[in-house]
């Protein structure tokens, strides 16, 4: 290594020849004119540039990247919301809780952080404060078992997880969500 430091300076392009043959981004960058004007006799010319029509727009610092492909979008939105949807479809489907039953703490905690929060009424149906999360049948049609909000007043108000996904979609995926929706939920 010292002995290729104390290299005379006539040996020192052939150093600079022999890196340029093996590893090309070690070769020394060819000079360029500081002055415009035409090129002298030694220099080429330099090269033409495509119309501007073909030239890209150089990328903007701090711009939001480009949306991806519809397809690819779809698959993150389905990894990102489908335990959820899995989780909503257990606790309603199945003989893990009866009706009038509330969630445990660790299944209320993932209903409110991930879908209550992003009802488009989410104040209305907490009111003056969250005290459970019940699964229950719906008054109206008793059939079918839903979510409700039980408030510390003592009311309870049953609330969409559906329209609580369809807000975060929209939220979180802007650019696709409207799609997203249109072909994956059976009602708008």
């Amino acid at each position: 290594m010292a002995a290729a430091l104390s290299l005379p300076h006539a040996a020192a392009p052939l150093v600079v020849l022999r890196a340029s043959r093996f590893a090309p981004w070690a070769a020394r960058a060819p000079r360029r004119r500081l002055l415009p004007g035409p090129p002298t006799a030694g220099e080429p010319p330099p090269p033409a540039l495509p119309p501007a029509s073909k030239l890209a727009d150089p990328p903007v610092v701090g711009a939001p990247e480009p949306p991806l492909p519809f397809r690819a979008a779809e698959a993150e939105i389905l990894r990102d919301v489908e335990p959820v949807v899995q989780l909503i479809k257990d606790i309603l489907h199945s003989d893990r809780y009866g009706d009038g039953e509330c969630l445990c703490p660790k299944d209320e905690n993932v209903v409110v952080e991930k879908l209550l929060t992003f009802h488009p009424r989410a104040q209305d149906k907490i009111g003056c404060g969250l005290d459970a999360i019940m699964v229950d049948r719906h008054p109206e049609f008793r059939k079918s078992r839903c979510l409700f909000v039980v408030r510390t007043d003592g009311v309870w108000i049953d609330f969409s997880y559906q329209k609580c996904l369809r807000a975060y979609i929209r939220e979180k995926y802007p650019s696709h969500a409207e799609r997203f929706i249109r072909e994956h939920f059976k009602r708008t």
